[in-house]
């Protein structure tokens, strides 16, 4: 019955006029995803303040245009210039740039898109049919899940380096944990590492941070290249070959799931979707070696788990009134401004709007698939530009999208100082991608410990009380500690009788095939035939 809902708001919104607001906002969206600084965030903030006068149908529609395809458009920078529109780009470019340098582009584009895409539909289908059970779990999560959920985070950040020493992905996770401190802390509102500058009592913004770590990381990684100029990729098939996606068909479901249930934790966001997505898919993958350069399964990962994460965040939305991630809490201002009360009661009393409101999402995603593939070689132009000429036009854009946040020239500083700190790190090997998650996290580690340790009156046992938070720390120790010698042996040992069982239940399933399936005399008809052996024989 649901999905015939679906159905009838889809095709209720296929008229001229819906159809040109959709593909105009996603065509917005990736613009926004594209250019750093200008994220899902600032696109969906911008629209809202041009569509307040709106028909609210024809509104909502553009701000969710517009999230999908910001957080699609995101990987068009990520893998042609190394640099991520949005902090969910990030983990794309650790081997969609690397997929670009060697020449495939444009086969980098279309699976990203095909990716995203299918992330999408992951999304729709929590978004159109699990919005109360996973609002449900949602609210399972309090200070204690929320913290080890923030420290598995930065955990997995030494699984996410290309030259595989995750102590230095550690290291930086840390350094980006210490950084996010500065400023005013949220729960007493003590000033902390400002040193009476006044413009750091909201600490480092996430924007200035990201633009600065990696877009002028990458100016000065270009500008210093001595090597010749990259080649330009050859502009070939754009849709990925069926058999690339069918052969990716399980780490397809595996990075959506995980990123519909990353979402659907209230302010995780689509950035450790994107991580987790892609740490899970190093970890069960047969060639682990190859991500970081060049991979085609990290890549797909990356790419279905942010955006599945879209779907997944606008469930707390709708059912619980609690947004998932940053551009859905300025989505959800926008619901409001528009008179739509997003709760537990907009699902039990006007259900048809939500899935009006997933119509609206499936709109969105093809629009996004279309564009998508429509726009993968003319982005290509881009890389046919010299270096000389490039970086230049990518410094004044990274300024621009900065400065557009907040206004504040404070802000350029800010890039400034991360990008010169975030050139030596790449000099000494130490990964950019853990040190922005670390720093995106680390406000989440401070909240939830200091905020746990209040509600449990100083007591650090009632972080290791909840099934979850159980599960947490488990996961965080064998990533932190699983590489270890002493921890695999543990393992090994703990695992030897399940092994034994296996290989004896084998044992019998092979006995069984050579003997053609016929079962083995049981206990019961032994006995049996012994009993009447010994009746015979006292007869005689």
């Amino acid at each position: 019955m649901g999905f015939v809902y679906l159905m009838r708001e889809t095709v209720a919104l296929l008229t001229p006029m819906d159809l040109f607001y959709c593909f105009v906002a996603v065509q917005l969206g990736i613009v926004f995803g594209m250019l750093p600084g200008l994220t899902a965030t600032v696109g969906i903030a911008i629209l809202t303040a041009l569509t307040f006068q709106w028909d609210p149908g024809n509104a909502i529609l553009v701000l969710i245009g517009v999230y999908v395809g910001a957080i699609y458009g995101g990987s068009r920078s990520a893998i042609l210039l190394n640099i991520p529109g949005t902090p969910a780009s990030a983990a794309t470019c650790l081997d969609g740039y690397p997929l670009s340098r060697s020449g495939h582009a444009a086969e980098a584009l279309g699976l990203a898109t095909t990716a995203s895409f299918l992330g999408s539909m992951a999304g729709l289908v929590a978004l159109s049919f699990l919005t109360p059970v996973l609002g449900g779990f949602a609210l399972e999560f309090k200070s204690y899940e929320v913290f080890w959920l923030a420290v598995f985070g930065v955990a997995i950040c030494g699984n996410l380096t290309a030259a595989g020493d995750p102590v230095k992905g550690w290291v930086a996770g840390l350094l980006g944990i210490m950084l996010s401190f500065v400023g005013m802390e949220t729960i007493q509102g003590f000033r902390r590492f400002t040193f009476g500058v006044s413009e750091l009592m909201a600490g480092f913004g996430i924007i200035p941070v990201l633009v600065g770590t990696y877009g002028i990381v990458e100016i000065l990684s270009s500008l210093s290249d001595t090597s010749p100029e990259q080649r330009v990729p050859q502009i070939g098939r754009t849709l990925p070959q069926l058999r690339d996606v069918a052969a990716n068909w399980v780490n397809i479901v595996r990075s959506g799931v995980i990123g519909v249930f990353t979402g659907v934790i209230p302010g995780v966001g689509e950035n450790i979707g994107s991580f987790v997505a892609y740490d899970f898919a190093k970890r069960a993958s047969k060639h682990p070696e190859k991500f970081g350069k060049g991979s085609i399964e990290g890549l797909i990962a990356s790419e279905t788990g942010n955006n599945a994460v879209v779907g997944g965040a606008l469930v707390p939305v709708l059912a619980l009134a609690i947004p998932g991630s940053p551009p859905a809490a300025v989505l959800l201002a926008a619901l409001f401004l528009h008179n739509i009360r997003p709760g537990p009661m907009l699902v039990i009393e006007n259900p048809m709007y939500m899935y009006r409101f997933s119509a609206m999402f499936l709109l969105a995603s093809f629009a996004m698939f279309i564009l998508g593939i429509l726009i993968v070689k003319p982005l290509l132009k881009l890389l046919m530009i010299r270096k000389s000429i490039m970086m230049p036009i990518i410094l004044v854009l990274c300024m621009v999208g900065t400065y557009a946040i907040a206004g504040r020239p404070f802000d350029i500083l800010v890039m400034i100082v991360f990008g010169l700190l975030g050139y030596p790190m790449r000099k000494l090997g130490y990964p950019e991608a853990p040190f922005v998650l670390g720093i995106i996290l680390g406000p989440m580690v401070d909240e939830n410990l200091r905020r746990g340790m209040l509600l449990s009156y100083g007591n650090p046992a009632a972080f290791f009380v909840s099934p979850i938070s159980i599960a947490l720390v488990i996961m965080t120790f064998f990533t932190l500690f699983g590489r270890t010698r002493a921890v695999r042996s543990v393992f090994s040992i703990a695992m030897r009788p399940l092994r034994s069982t296996m290989r004896s239940v084998g044992r019998t399933f092979g006995l069984l095939r050579r003997n053609g399936n016929s079962m083995p005399p049981s206990t019961d008809d032994e006995d049996d035939r012994r009993e009447r052996r010994t009746r015979e024989e006292s007869r005689r």
